[in-house]
This record gives structure tokens, sequence and C-alpha cells, in this order.
């Protein structure tokens, strides 16, 4: 997915997916709310 396009995975059926982010990405990008979560340092 290129940089600043919003994106929302659907599936028409039970699927399942991996993600793989950098560390430090923010769940929930910019749109913040309370479902965001602070980035965890794990160095």
């Amino acid at each position: 997915m290129p940089k600043g396009v919003e994106h929302r995975p659907v599936a028409e059926v039970e699927t399942s997916i991996m993600m793989v982010e950098l560390q430090g990405t923010v769940n929930t990008g910019d749109a913040g709310g309370d479902r965001t979560f602070e980035p965890v340092d794990l160095t």
C-alpha cells in the first residue's frame, strides 16, 4: 500500500492475514481515537 493511501482490508469469507509493519508504526495511522495504542520501544 503506498504511503498516505487510506485502506481497509475487507473479505467476503473468513480470512486470515498477516500485516508486517515497521517498529513504531501507530496502529490507527494518523486517525487517532480511543483505539490508538502508543508504540512500544522494544530496544
